[in-house]
């Protein structure tokens, strides 16, 4: 009982109820989601978890909000920082940390299938509150990237953006597939790491390593 009290009381109790939430509604999707699982999962009871969210609605906003507020913290970190060299290494940078956040994060790029597929009211949240504000903020390094020659002219920057979410986070939606079809756990870091290496590979090229005559 001390220990369930404990769990109850705990200061990291919204963290758990917005960490369980991402995770059964992208497991289940909306509709299928039930905020008694996600109690359970959370190790909190049901009353707790409405008091703290109320409706399912706001549960699902609030766990939207906590992944999307992790993704834009990363770009605007790459966007602000003075440490890049030029344009290829800041798209670089952008390529290698949106397949290390989904990595981290594979609850985001599950939701965003489930919820971009449909003209609902939850797509045209997500989209307008965020996607198309990152689509916008990141758009001038594609652009920037082809008026330097380093990626093809003439292409929407869109259809990279496009290109870019899906070569780096199908591996991870897809996770179980990976598993069975390759052996690959692509959750594992070194799997990371080769599929970030060939991500920023399919738009920057082959780089040779840094020691090679």
């Amino acid at each position: 009982m001390a220990r369930a009290v404990r769990a109850e009381t705990a200061s990291d109790t919204p963290e758990r109820i917005l960490q369980a939430a991402l995770e059964v509604f992208s497991e289940r999707g909306f509709e299928g989601a039930h905020t008694r699982e996600i109690a359970a999962r959370a190790r909190v009871t049901l009353g707790l978890l409405q008091y703290h969210y109320g409706s399912k609605d706001r549960l699902w906003k609030a766990s939207v909000e906590r992944a999307f507020g992790a993704l834009r913290s990363g770009l605007d970190s790459i966007l602000e920082s003075p440490t890049p060299r030029d344009e290829r290494e800041r798209l670089r940078e952008l390529l290698r940390g949106h397949v290390a956040f989904v990595a981290r994060h594979p609850e985001f790029i599950r939701i965003m299938h489930d919820e971009g597929k449909r003209r609902g009211p939850r797509m045209r949240w997500l989209v307008d509150r965020y996607v198309k504000p990152l689509f916008e903020r990141a758009r001038p390094i594609f652009e920037r990237a082809q008026a330097q020659g380093i990626l093809p002219g003439g292409i929407d920057p869109a259809h990279y953006l496009y290109t870019m979410v899906g070569a780096a986070g199908m591996i991870f939606h897809q996770a179980e597939e990976c598993r069975r079809t390759t052996g690959i756990d692509p959750f594992d870091p070194a799997a990371v790491a080769a599929h970030a290496s060939a991500v920023e590979a399919l738009f920057l090229g082959h780089s040779a390593p840094e020691n090679a005559p």
